[in-house]
């Protein structure tokens, strides 16, 4: 028997037979398609092909979009003409050179340092010749002496932290790239946050402003990551911001410039006020060393250099009573020193820290009567000494497991919340991603959690002063504010 040409196809749509479609077919081929009807009528029937289509369409919640632009698009590509073969077109080709092998590697190019002097305070977001919204200069000079929160017991402490809440309005997109370092405004009236990131940019953000991007400016007083900020306890309207790039500057709004502090070759990791007026600072920079400098002294240098650590600073604190002991985060270890008695090189210590194997992000002198120090290592622990009595080796009180991360983040490090002198914040590399309030007893008190944003890391962390308010930034630029 001949065997046939070619069957016509079977035409099945939205789950139906066609019509003529039992022509030639065996009564298994029948039953299948029968089979096959009967399923898609009952899938229809309790919607689950429209809950698979719904749920092929849900992926991760789209980042804010309050606050600066995404990034521009590239530039479209210059269009070349079409490459000819030589040999096609009878050419012959000339014999290639080989170049001389290189005796020295390429080192990329650093981004030239700002000019020394006063910086015109121009924000980068605002149209040229715009000047600074005046309600800005209205909230930074606003009067903040209003005294710190009272310390609350613990129950009473983790009620304010449950108050704290995060909404879309909170979250901004407040620099271009990684935040390096954030700090709140001391105003109670109103949110003012400033961050700086990895590229030397400083911005303001106020919480609901009309100003530049959703209320945010950015500014570019530095051409490297801004690794460290605070705002004057003696003159909230001074912000100081220092960069890896060498500069120190501080930002009046007043004045509208960035005014030259500080400035060095090597590249400054930390700073901290060493005076009640805080015009006396110390500054430690890439070498291990710690400069001690009055910003009332004509110029931008030192008044005194001294080298502390032979490879690196990462952190200095200073006791917020007692002035002259200041506490250094090193490559690998932890030392309280007497400002009084430093000397150009092998200053002795007042009191050892000791336990650490690794190094040290950071190390902080408790807010209110520095009687406690807190450290965060990269071996994975953080712990909290008791220096009420400062002496030689200060003893360990407590020990706490934490993660640390990796090599695209910030390091994570445990910060005093300023209105409690017995807690901290710390982010956390748990799933999913949160920050955590312990006690310096290692009890936890809460955990911040966006359940939005459940993948976020928050590395660049701080408490308000005075108002239930803490922030959190991110690798992308963007700040997240809980709030009560």
């Amino acid at each position: 028997m001949p065997i046939e040409k070619e069957r016509k196809d079977v035409g099945i749509a939205d789950g139906e037979v066609s019509s003529g479609a039992n022509v030639g077919l065996s009564s298994y081929e029948l039953e299948r398609l029968e089979n096959i009807r009967q399923n898609q009528a009952f899938l229809s029937s309790i919607n689950l092909l429209q809950a698979n289509e719904e749920l092929k369409k849900l992926t991760r919640p789209k980042p804010s979009q309050r606050g600066l632009m995404s990034r521009p698009k590239a530039a479209v590509k210059e269009v070349l003409p079409a490459r000819k073969s030589l040999r096609l077109q009878n050419i012959k080709a000339e014999p290639l050179a080989l170049l001389p092998e290189p005796r020295v590697m390429l080192i990329m190019q650093k981004k030239p340092k700002k000019p020394p002097g006063p910086l015109p305070m121009v924000a980068v977001n605002m149209e040229e010749g715009s000047k600074l919204p005046s309600q800005l200069l209205e909230l930074w000079s606003e009067d903040s002496t209003e005294e710190r929160k009272m310390r609350l017991d613990l129950k009473e402490y983790r009620s304010a932290l449950e108050s704290m809440k995060i909404t879309k309005d909170r979250v901004a997109k407040v620099v271009m790239e990684h935040i390096f370092s954030a700090a709140f405004h001391p105003s109670a009236s109103s949110l003012l946050l400033a961050t700086g990131d990895k590229l030397g940019k400083v911005e303001l953000w106020k919480l609901g402003g009309d100003w530049g991007d959703d209320g945010v400016l950015f500014f570019e007083p530095h051409t490297g990551p801004v690794s460290c900020m605070a705002f004057s306890r003696a003159h909230p309207t001074q912000l100081l911001s220092l960069s890896y790039d060498g500069s120190l500057r501080c930002m009046d709004v007043e004045k509208a410039v960035f005014h030259d502090v500080y400035d060095t070759a090597e590249g400054l990791n930390t700073f901290d006020f060493m005076s009640h007026d805080c015009f006396t600072l110390v500054v430690g920079n890439s070498l291990g060393e710690v400069a001690i400098v009055d910003r009332r002294t004509p110029g931008n240098t030192h008044e005194f250099l001294h080298s502390l650590d032979p490879k690196t600073l990462r952190c200095v604190s200073v006791h917020p009573s007692q002035k002259q002991y200041f506490v250094v985060a090193g490559s690998k270890v932890v030392n309280i020193y007497d400002s009084r008695y430093l000397t150009k090189t092998e200053s002795q210590a007042v009191s050892v820290l000791r336990g650490h194997s690794f190094s040290i992000s950071s190390a902080y002198f408790s807010p209110h009567t520095g009687n406690r120090v807190l450290s965060t290592c990269m071996d994975n622990y953080i712990r909290i000494y008791d220096t009420s009595a400062m002496t030689t080796k200060s003893p360990l009180l407590t020990t706490i497991k934490h993660i640390r991360t990796g090599r695209y983040l910030t390091k994570l490090s445990a910060k005093w919340d300023p209105k409690q002198e017995d807690c901290f914040v710390v982010s956390s590399m748990a799933h999913p991603r949160m920050v955590q309030v312990f006690h310096e007893s290692g009890q936890r008190q809460h955990s911040f959690i966006d359940t939005k944003h459940r993948h976020i890391v928050l590395s660049a962390t701080a408490f308000h002063p005075t108002r239930n308010a803490f922030l959190g930034g991110n690798v992308s630029g963007r700040l997240y504010v809980f709030s009560d």
